[in-house]
């Protein structure tokens, strides 16, 4: 399996027992999606820890006052067999425009709709609602 989707797996499984934060293993591509989740409002706060010289990322997790969890869902789009690529032009809405689509560009990983404005295409790694 790969980083994306151990991350994405480990954020899932640690919402569903309400874990208050999940350690998963740092790459550039695990921050930029988590970077993105931190300012769309999906998790609470990113950190970066060294630990024996491996970088970890801590994510803290994001609930409700009702204690459910901001995030609906999280799936993977892009798969190591199967990669989707999309246009500018092609990237969808997710959820009539509640959730995002996480994209790798030529100019880093964003969300769908700043690829849009942008007017790049590229990876389609994942969508959170």
């Amino acid at each position: 399996m790969d980083n994306i989707a151990n991350m994405l797996t480990a954020i899932r499984n640690a919402k569903s027992v309400k874990h208050p934060s999940v350690k998963v293993a740092y790459s550039k591509v695990n921050m930029g999606i988590a970077q993105i989740f931190k300012s769309e409002g999906f998790i609470e706060d990113v950190q970066v820890k060294d630990r024996g010289g491996k970088q970890r990322l801590i994510i803290s997790l994001k609930y409700s006052k009702d204690g459910e969890s901001v995030i609906n869902n999280l799936t993977m789009v892009s798969k190591p067999g199967k990669r989707i690529y999309a246009s500018y032009k092609e990237i969808p809405k997710v959820r009539y425009g509640y959730g995002i689509l996480v994209v790798s560009t030529p100019q880093g990983i964003m969300t769908g709709e700043n690829a849009k404005k942008e007017k790049v295409g590229g990876e389609v790694l994942c969508k959170v609602w």
